[in-house]
């Protein structure tokens, strides 16, 4: 799991959708897009459209985040999520999710050192 954070929020997603994680770049922005959509950059000749998670989760915070995670997807678009902060990979267990709070966007809740790491699922962000 790739943990990183939105504001003072800690997420994780499963590292196996990842492809990369990049320095934000300038931004073009897209007229008539979704609210949650900031824009498109060109990475190394690809247009990558990059998504704002914060919109989707019910994040108020209007930073933008430095560093963009980078997804694999099936029908080969490139999408990017801007974060705040990368913090770690670390390994997990089935036991240390808890399922109870699943909903469109959330897997799962892990508590890490006193503190709620939200697993999101990356499907329900992604345009």
């Amino acid at each position: 799991m790739l943990v990183f954070r939105l504001e003072d929020k800690q997420y994780c997603i499963d590292i196996a959708h990842i492809d990369e994680i990049v320095d934000r770049h300038e931004l073009t922005k897209l007229p008539d897009s979704k609210p949650h959509v900031e824009g498109v950059m060109d990475l190394r000749g690809t247009t990558t459209t990059i998504v704002n998670p914060k919109t989707v989760l019910g994040q108020t915070g209007s930073g933008a985040g430095d560093r963009v995670i980078v997804f694999e997807t099936e029908d080969e678009r490139s999408i990017g999520w801007v974060i705040d902060e990368v913090n770690q990979v670390v390994s997990l267990d089935d036991a240390d999710v808890d399922e109870s709070v699943e909903s469109k966007s959330v897997h799962g809740v892990v508590r890490q050192d006193d503190e709620f790491v939200i697993w999101v699922k990356p499907s329900a962000i992604n345009i």
